[in-house]
């Protein structure tokens, strides 16, 4: 059985992989190809892993400026803030916690607090804090207001961490939200807008708390409502007969989540300000593109069986790794890639998970790449598991 990072004994070996400061047990037999005799390197690939994406929130001099230039989106239309409190609120009767990501002017957090929801609102930007709080006023307790960015919670890069950028543990632990089971309920759920010029590096970000359960998910399986882009939107639901957009992240939300579309929205229900909250005007080029697109609003609810005895919050790396290398040579066959993966029987692997040996990368669903690393981790003839090159040893050990 898996257990919390937070429990391990100290003499196992940390693995790197994911980036400094977030660091997971290695739970997975590995070698390097020089450990093998020669003979059994024979055959192997001679391409060398890729490091995974590593979402970092750094900011140095170099882009300060530019990160005065984000924008953020926010629902200015009574309307579908009402739907959207209305999807979040669905058939239950009881009040439930939400976690609204960057309010702004607060017209969907009027909507959620109507519903009876205890709402929990994380505002980066300062100057709409005092009319947030105002909205809870003769609430007794209803509505919590914190100068807090959802999307830079947790930073991996060790630097003075202060509000916007906060540590989970100490939000949670302060507004009294305490963990649960990952076999329980949904503890709470989080509504907001993808960052519009950064959703594939928060989506990463993300994923990698959500299999590491760190972050929000050290509380259990939290539900994510957000509004994403059409384009990202079609490629997180991308599937084999897609192969021009499905890719490696594609797989781990499918893998980890049930994604729903709830609603989609036109551009003119949201309100467009820079990080200053000064309004702007849609007349950059940039954002004409961006506003010929929808916005869809998506469900994300972790699988509450994601996790089993070969794959767990311990050895995710290396499921993340084993699709990283796949992708990297999408159009190559799945055959190829497993002789510079693993050392165990290439042949063997694909019979037992009913593939034919010329099955291509992009013609292999989400849930039969779980199915191939459970397969490969359950083999019990073989004591290293994995390969990887000196430059991936150099991350691992």
């Amino acid at each position: 059985m898996w257990v919390t990072v937070a429990g391990l004994p100290a003499r196992l070996t940390l693995s790197v992989l994911t980036g400094a400061g977030r660091f997971c047990i290695l739970g997975s037999g590995v070698a390097t190809r020089k450990d093998l005799p020669e003979v059994l390197r024979r055959g192997f690939s001679d391409s060398r892993p890729q490091p995974l994406p590593c979402p970092d929130i750094r900011e140095s001099s170099s882009c300060v400026s530019k990160c005065r230039l984000d924008y953020k989106r926010y629902v200015i239309s009574r309307r579908l803030a009402e739907t959207l409190a209305q999807i979040l609120q669905g058939k239950r009767k009881t009040p439930q916690l939400v976690l609204e990501c960057n309010p702004g002017p607060g017209i969907l957090t009027q909507a959620l607090l109507e519903t009876g929801a205890r709402v929990i609102a994380l505002e980066s930007d300062k100057t709409f804090i005092p009319h947030l709080e105002s909205l809870g006023k003769n609430l007794d307790g209803q509505l919590d207001v914190v100068h807090c960015d959802f999307f830079k919670l947790d930073p991996r890069n060790g630097s003075l961490v202060k509000p916007p950028i906060m540590i989970s543990q100490m939000l949670f632990q302060n507004l009294g939200i305490r963990a649960v089971p990952w076999s329980a309920g949904i503890p709470l759920k989080v509504i907001g807008i993808l960052p519009i010029k950064s959703e594939k590096k928060a989506l990463w970000k993300l994923i990698y708390d959500l299999y590491s359960c760190t972050s929000v998910y050290r509380y259990g399986r939290v539900e994510l409502n957000m509004f994403i882009s059409e384009k990202e939107y079609q490629k997180l639901k991308a599937r084999p007969k897609n192969p021009n957009l499905y890719q490696a992240l594609s797989v781990l939300w499918q893998v980890a989540c049930d994604i729903k579309l709830l609603h989609m929205e036109p551009w003119s229900s949201f309100d467009l300000h820079t990080q200053n909250g000064q309004l702007e005007k849609t007349k950059r080029r940039e954002l004409s593109e961006l506003i010929q697109q929808n916005l869809c609003f998506i469900r994300m609810t972790p699988r509450r069986n994601l996790f089993t005895e070969n794959l767990t919050p311990i050895n995710y790396d290396v499921f993340f790794h084993m699709l990283k290398q796949c992708f990297g040579k999408r159009n190559a066959k799945l055959v190829d890639h497993l002789h510079s993966l693993s050392p165990v029987d290439a042949k063997d692997i694909l019979t037992r998970i009913r593939k034919h040996e010329n099955v291509k990368i992009t013609n292999i669903c989400p849930e039969d790449f779980k199915l191939l690393f459970e397969t490969i981790e359950c083999s019990k003839d073989y004591n290293c598991k994995w390969l990887c090159d000196d430059i991936m040893e150099d991350r691992i050990m």
